[in-house]
Parts: structure tokens; C-alpha cells; sequence
């Protein structure tokens, strides 16, 4: 192209650029993040504000508009301010971009280059003021190194941000910002948590009423009907807590069920402190995951607790059992309570809602509701056809009156002979103790020794490879199997320490059911909440017939007796001792005699009804 030609296309294209440049702008963009940590004040927005916008007017670069982001690390890319750059770029508007640093962009040495890419592409002007970056003048082979620099810092001072926090969860203190619904932070120590009255007396009635047998979502029904504030809006009408902007203002009483369970598995409520929940998934990002509960670091008894520790063990165990509401619109109580005693599975309940009518004799009659319980391998085995564990039917108010009958037998002898009674018990715990440690600690021993023996022979192996005598290959193939069994040893012997760790605790047990015992004068009736705090497990075992059951035959012959194990919170299974006079027992024994003739004569009349009515049919 002749020189005069080239002049004049230069001309047109400066022409051309001018004219595109009066209808862009230019944007000063700045960042400031909470992880800049001493060098703050030179990158505050204000400081970068003073020097782009001197930088841009001494150079031309007008009009321009200011674009920051505040308090946003560098590491993500979901910034307003940074989401408004795009969005102005992508529209057209914009010429040139202009920052202090290149790492005010960003801090994602991959992103970083993206975006440049992306500059270059559309023709955008890039600036970075102190590094001496301006893409007009070409490619700066130092700027990915400075990209990776600003990724690397970022990383840095994301493990000393770690490890500050994790130093200071280790110390005891709460790594939460906010305290739990139902405490407050001491205004004398932020560290401290204090009771906040109003809010614990929810989660105390919470408490009860699970233990009362309700579920969470008619908790959270109740709640509603009685208008108790929910915590998003108890905490943020009072200015403090994760909602106090953002609660809803028209909808004060706004409980669910999954408020109610995630109050109800808070450990802080004992009086402990829980720290390492959760952690972030990776410095680049904010979002955090949820760690494993065996993860998490419990510090017991820093704060008062709101809930006892007999309680929430409690609640707890309902809530390792669903109780479904059935036919009846309740869910029965004593489900999760009552297990077979052949294959150890729970009992399945099955009841109707409405009493069954039927005709006996000739006469109309009501039958009662079916309520009862079955061995749920039992019911498995009947639908999949295949041979399972027996019935072990039994109706759930014959339960209901054991357990009654058992709290009231134990309860008396207690009062009357708690001298007795304590040494019985401890008598009992004694022996378990003494054979069960003695075992238990003799396996603990023997595992000891094996994993010595399994160290020394792993370091003989480590010599043999590392003198050559046996190859790499070998020298795997046998290490793996010594140490998978090292590895199975130690868990096993953790274990059994555990276990032994136990035994040794068994004596408190006794004052913890007897101070139990204390809150109740008598037992009238056997309510939910006695039921949750008195009962361990009921076992029950297959009925038996005194006139045995023909092969086949859905009843037996004769008087159904059934064994039922009633095991107490703290004590297990306890045999009252038999306290009636000699005039007492032979009297229940005729009792029971004369209603067993009477049984018996009440089966022979059914029986030559029953032959009657075939010897009638037959005739007919």
C-alpha cells in the first residue's frame, strides 16, 4: 500500500476508534477484600477510587464510572460490582477497564486469563496501574506469573485463616458467630453464652413434649395454634441472630418440622459447645459441607445447659424410631419399645380405627379395635413366602399393663426397702463387672500382644526389602495382610476399652434411677412421657399353649401364657422378690384355679356347639 494510502487509513481508524470511544466509557474498577489484612489502608475502595480516577484523567480515559466491590475476596467471581463489569462489557459499553492491581480482578490465576482472553477478543483495553500492565501496548510475559502469584497468596492466607480458627475451636471457644436459639452471648465475654429466658422456655417445652411422644411437625402445629414466635423472627425482632434482616415481619409464628428437629439434635442445649460442623470446600469458594458428627469437636459443660442430659439422651432415642401416624390419627407410643426375643427384631403394631361388630349366638356384639404387635421378620417372611421368625402376637394393652404392673411392683418395693434394693443391684452390677471386665480384659491383652508381634514383623520385612532380600513386589503383597490386621486389631481393642469404659459406670446408673424414681409418687396411668423416661425395651416371647397347637393351626389349645422382659432405664430387667404372705399366694393360687375350671368349661361348651352345628348341617 503507497505511504499516503497507509496515512489515510490510519486516519480513518483513529477516526473510527475516536468515534466508538464517545459513545463507550471507561470503568475504574476496585475490590477490597476482609483477607487483605495489613495492606487494608493502601487498598482501601477509597485509596483506589483517588488513584484510578487520577490515573484516567491525566491520560484521557474519560468519561469513566467508578465500580467496586467491598468486602469481596478474590478468589470468587459472583461480585456485584464484578457482575455489573460483564454485564456493561457484553452490552457494548465499555473501551477500557482500568485496576491498581491485577489482582484486584481476581485472585484465580485461570479466571484471570479467561477474562483476559475475553478483553482481547472484544478489543477491551486492560490497565493495571502499579503492575505497568496495559494490554494497547502488547503482551507483558510476566503477567501470568503475577496472575499465579495473586492465586498463590490467596491459598496462603487461606491455610494461616485455617489455622487460626482451628486453634481457637481447639481452645474451647465457639467458632459460631451466633449463639443457638435460646441463648445470648454474655455482654462481658463474646465468647460466653448465656440463657435467654424467653427462648429457652420453648425449647424446654419442646423437649417435653417429644418426650410426651409427639412428633416434630405436631410440635410445630402446636406451636402455631398457641402463637409462639419462631426463632428467625423471636431473634430478628430483637436485633440479633443470622435473621435480623431478612426475618418475615408478617409471619411470626411461621414453625415446620424441621425447625423442631433441628432443635431437638443441638447438643449445645446440655450445656456443650460444638465445634468443626462443617468446613469450607475449597479457598476458592464459599461454600461449606457438612462434616461427619464423629469429626466434630465437643467441649462438654462450658455454659449453663438448658436441657438435662437424661433427657436429651432421651429425645434422642424417640428419634432414632419414626412413630407413624395411623388409622386413629396417633402414632402409638410403645413403638420402638418392644423386640422379639428369637431374632431380636422390633414388634410391627397393627390397630383399626373403628370397632368391628359381629353376632355371637344369635346376638349382636361390638368386637374391640385390633391393637397389637407383631415380630416384623415375622411379617417380612409372611409376604416374601419364605420360613422367618414366629409371631410373638401380643395385644398392646396386655403390654401396657406389664409395664404399668412392673413401675408400680418396683416402685413399691424401692420405697419400702431401698436399702435392699441398692444391694441387690449393686450386687448384680458387681458380677457383671467382675466377669465381663475379666474377659474383657483378657481379649484387650491378647490384641496388645498381637499388634507388638505384627510391628516387629513389619519391621523385619522393612529390613528384608530395604537389604533386598525380598522384592517390592513381595515385600506389598505380605505387608498389606499384616496390616489390615493390624488395623482390625486396633479398632477391635477401641472397642472393647469403650465397653470396659462402661462397666465402670454402672454403679452411677443406680442413683440415676432412683432420683427418677423420686419424681413420681405414684403411677395412676401409664402416660407417653413415664413410658419414654422409665422404659429401656420391652422383650417379648412367643405365647405358649397349655394344651398345645396342632400342626398348621392358626390357635392353640387351651390358656395362652407369654414371658415379656420389661428392661428400666439405668437398672435393666429387675425380678421384684415376692413379698405376699403364705395366706396371700395360696389365695391368688385358688383364684387362679377356679378361673382356669371356668376357662376350661367355657372351651368344652364351644366345643359341643361347634359339633352341634355340623351335626345339624349335615342333616340338612
Amino acid at each position: 500500500m503507497p505511504p499516503n494510502a497507509q496515512c489515510a487509513a490510519n486516519v480513518q481508524r483513529r477516526r473510527k476508534e475516536a468515534e466508538m470511544n464517545a459513545q463507550q466509557c471507561t470503568i475504574l474498577y476496585e475490590r477490597l477484600s476482609r483477607d487483605d489484612g495489613e495492606d487494608n489502608v493502601s487498598n482501601s475502595i477509597k485509596n483506589q477510587q483517588s488513584l484510578l480516577q487520577d490515573y484516567a484523567e491525566r491520560n484521557g480515559l474519560t468519561p469513566y464510572i467508578h465500580v467496586f466491590d467491598d468486602g469481596y475476596s478474590g478468589t470468587g467471581w459472583n461480585r456485584p460490582g464484578w457482575q455489573k463489569v460483564i454485564a456493561e462489557i457484553k452490552a457494548g459499553n465499555v473501551h477500557t477497564i482500568v485496576v491498581k492491581n491485577l489482582d484486584r480482578m481476581g485472585r484465580d490465576y485461570l479466571r484471570v486469563g479467561l477474562y483476559m482472553e475475553m478483553f482481547r477478543e472484544k478489543g477491551i483495553r486492560l490497565i493495571a496501574v502499579s503492575d505497568g500492565i496495559d494490554t494497547s501496548r502488547g503482551d507483558d510475559d510476566f503477567t501470568p506469573f503475577r496472575a499465579i502469584f495473586a492465586e498463590w497468596f490467596a491459598r496462603d492466607t487461606s491455610k494461616k485463616i485455617k489455622a487460626v480458627i482451628s486453634a481457637k475451636g481447639r481452645s474451647g471457644k465457639p467458632l459460631a458467630s451466633i449463639p443457638p436459639y435460646g441463648y445470648i452471648k454474655d455482654p462481658n465475654d463474646k465468647y460466653h453464652w448465656i440463657v435467654d429466658a424467653g427462648a429457652a422456655k420453648v425449647v424446654k417445652r419442646i423437649f417435653e413434649m417429644t418426650i410426651e411422644g409427639n412428633g416434630p411437625h405436631e410440635i410445630a402445629r402446636k406451636l402455631v395454634a398457641d402463637q409462639v414466635e419462631c426463632p428467625s423472627y423471636y431473634m430478628g425482632s430483637r436485633g440479633f441472630g443470622n435473621y435480623k434482616n431478612k426475618y418475615d415481619k408478617d409471619n411470626p409464628y411461621k414453625w415446620q418440622g424441621s425447625m423442631v428437629i433441628s432443635i431437638l439434635k443441638r447438643l449445645e442445649y446440655v450445656g456443650n459447645t460444638v465445634n468443626f460442623r462443617t468446613q469450607n470446600e475449597h479457598f476458592k469458594t464459599k461454600k461449606r459441607i457438612y462434616l461427619p458428627q464423629k469429626d466434630w469437636l465437643v467441649i462438654e459443660n462450658t455454659h449453663e445447659a438448658i436441657i438435662s442430659q437424661k433427657d436429651f439422651d432421651t429425645v434422642q432415642k424417640l428419634r432414632g424410631t419414626p412413630r407413624r401416624i395411623d388409622k386413629i390419627g396417633e402414632a402409638n407410643p410403645l413403638t420402638g419399645l418392644l423386640f422379639c426375643s428369637d431374632c431380636g427384631a422390633k414388634l410391627y403394631n397393627s390397630r383399626d380405627s373403628k370397632p368391628k361388630t359381629g353376632k355371637y349366638n344369635g346376638k349382636p356384639y361390638n368386637y374391640k379395635p385390633a391393637d397389637h404387635y407383631e415380630c416384623s421378620t415375622h411379617i417380612l417372611g409372611k409376604k416374601t413366602y419364605t420360613a422367618a421368625c414366629s409371631s410373638h402376637y401380643i395385644r398392646s394393652e396386655a403390654v401396657r399393663e406389664i409395664i404399668l404392673d412392673t413401675l408400680r411392683r418396683t416402685s413399691g418395693y424401692v420405697r419400702e426397702h431401698e436399702a435392699e434394693f441398692i444391694e441387690v443391684i449393686r450386687e448384680r452390677f458387681a458380677i457383671k463387672q467382675g466377669e465381663t471386665a475379666k474377659s474383657t480384659k483378657k481379649q484387650i491383652a491378647k490384641n496388645e500382644r498381637r499388634i507388638a508381634e505384627l510391628e516387629h514383623i513389619f519391621r523385619s520385612l522393612y529390613e528384608d526389602k530395604a537389604l533386598g532380600r525380598i522384592d517390592m513386589k513381595r515385600f506389598e503383597e505380605i505387608s498389606g495382610g499384616y496390616e489390615q490386621e493390624r488395623e482390625e486389631l486396633l479398632a477391635k481393642t477401641a472397642e472393647l476399652q469403650t465397653e470396659l469404659d462402661v462397666f465402670y459406670t454402672d454403679s452411677t446408673r443406680l442413683e440415676k434411677f432412683i432420683e427418677l424414681l423420686r419424681q413420681y409418687t405414684h403411677f395412676d396411668e401409664l402416660t407417653p412421657k413415664i413410658l419414654n423416661e422409665f422404659v429401656d425395651k420391652v422383650v417379648v416371647h412367643e405365647g405358649e399353649w397349655s394344651e398345645g397347637k396342632p400342626q398348621g393351626a392358626r390357635r392353640g389349645m387351651g390358656t395362652r401364657s407369654q414371658a415379656v422382659e420389661v428392661y428400666l432405664k439405668y437398672i435393666g430387667s429387675f425380678d421384684v422378690p415376692d413379698l405376699r404372705t403364705v395366706d396371700e399366694i395360696e389365695a391368688e393360687r385358688v383364684a387362679f384355679e377356679k378361673l382356669e375350671r371356668k376357662r376350661e368349661y367355657n372351651r368344652e361348651y364351644a366345643r359341643r356347639r361347634v359339633a352341634a352345628q355340623k351335626t345339624a348341617s349335615q342333616i340338612a
